[in-house]
């Protein structure tokens, strides 16, 4: 099949290499030439395991393409997949000017029946907003075309979105017609052939499930944290707690390890957008805006225990920051509990000695750029070196079994804060530190 996708960021590059990978001629569309020459070049914009060795592939045997030419684009395809940003606003709902300027080109541009899909995470009535951006733009053009807008909303995992596209645990599917609807069915056949993981729906109910799955998800984040805080002040230990609740299989496992918050490009987006379309309609959302403020409070924890540990002045201090990026196996620092902890210690008077394995670019480059405070190491042992204590902050899995006695030998004083409750207690102070973690 022939797809065009307009916009080369992480879902947008996601969705075109894999397709491309099945057979599919597809052409990614993006308005940054720079961007666009470079992943001609085979220079990838993100770190994802496994996406890098896939674009060079199909880029090579020509099933994977970059233009920045639309028009182009969109004359030798009929599915047109829209994968640009939806960043938040300042009121909290998700910004569309992206996404209904594409739906525009779209309707300057087409020449022919297009099947439009909304891949963006868009609030529920985009794609009516898509639909009627396309048809005025039409209509100014006097041309008489059809086209379907189709809701298909990602469910990627950053770190596992290569494997998550290629072996999708369902698959939604918005539409008005069963047309669109065999459409789809026939493109995600060759990721669906095993078990049918096709589920259809009408288009607003596909595009309130992409928000209600991330708010659950965040909901269970969110109440594990809350748990451990409480665990924290009546002497329960969350870490025991989380095995016994786990173990019912109605609760089950994820989502639900006590950390010091979430963040990413979805959670803290989603739940706040969602807030704002039901406050928009009319309703109070209370549990939506109780997960968005108990993570925002969580952020500050360990930066508290360190104050609390240190005192408030920080100004002879130096900490050794294991992980900036928000989750393992991906660089992406967007709303990381990293950048809350280390702004709360730097602006008490702390040095911060940093180490991530993919994300010091995106630290560096954008958003720590400004904090002078800040020195990046180039081991995980290297941030310890004359440092005060031991922050853990990113799960990554090089930091799962670190050597004990090498950390003693370069900190000054053996402390840990782990954000992640990462380690046995019990072994941690069998060798002597003075541990901290949540919930406990």
């Amino acid at each position: 099949m022939n797809i065009s996708v307009i916009g080369t960021g992480y879902v947008g590059l996601v969705t075109g290499t894999c397709f491309a990978e099945m057979g599919n001629n597809v052409i990614c569309v993006d308005i940054d030439r720079k961007k666009v020459e470079e992943l001609k070049q085979g220079i990838i914009p993100i770190y994802e395991p496994g996406l890098e060795k896939m674009v060079l592939k199909n880029y090579e045997i020509g099933t994977l393409n970059f233009t920045t030419d639309i028009k182009e684009a969109l004359a030798k395809t009929d599915i047109c997949f829209i994968a640009v940003g939806t960043p938040m606003g300042e009121d909290g709902s998700a910004d569309l000017q992206y996404v209904l300027a594409v739906a525009k080109s779209i309707g300057e541009n087409m020449a022919h029946h297009m099947y439009v899909i909304d891949k963006s995470t868009v609030p529920v009535g985009t794609a009516d907003k898509v639909k009627t951006m396309i048809q005025e733009t039409l209509d100014k053009r006097e041309r008489d075309l059809t086209f379907d807008v189709i809701s298909n909303p990602e469910f990627l995992k950053e770190g596992a979105a290569v494997s998550d596209f290629m072996k999708p645990d369902r698959v939604v599917i918005g539409a008005e017609n069963e047309e669109a609807f065999e459409m789809m069915r026939e493109l995600y056949a060759p990721f669906t052939h095993s078990h049918d993981r096709l589920v259809t729906m009408d288009v607003r109910s596909a595009e309130m499930t992409k928000y209600a799955a991330n708010a659950m998800l965040a909901t269970k984040i969110s109440f594990m944290n809350e748990m451990a805080n409480i665990c924290e002040r009546v002497g329960a230990d969350v870490n025991q707690v989380r095995h016994g609740i786990g173990s019912d299989t109605r609760i089950g496992y994820s989502f639900i390890y006590p950390g010091c918050g979430y963040g990413g490009s979805c959670f803290p987006k989603d739940v706040q957008a969602l807030a704002k379309t039901a406050k928009d309609y009319g309703y109070e959302p209370r549990i939506l805006d109780a997960v968005e403020a108990v993570n925002y409070d969580q952020k500050r924890v360990i930066s508290d225990k360190v104050i609390k540990r240190f005192g408030e002045s920080l100004n002879d201090k130096t900490f050794g920051i294991w992980g900036l990026a928000f989750k393992p196996e991906t660089d992406d620092m967007r709303e990381a509990s990293s950048i809350t902890i280390i702004n709360e210690l730097t602006k008490r008077g702390a040095k911060i000695k940093a180490y991530d394995p993919k994300a010091e670019h995106e630290a560096k480059n954008h958003y720590l750029k400004d904090n002078d405070n800040i020195e990046y190491m180039g081991s995980k042992y290297d941030a310890l070196t004359d440092s005060d204590a031991m922050i853990l902050v990113t799960e990554w899995k090089e930091f799962r079994s670190p050597d004990f006695d090498e950390m003693k030998k370069r900190l000054k004083s053996a402390v840990i804060f782990d954000g992640r409750n990462q380690y046995n207690r019990k072994r941690v102070e069998e060798n002597d530190f003075e541990y901290f973690e949540i919930g406990v």
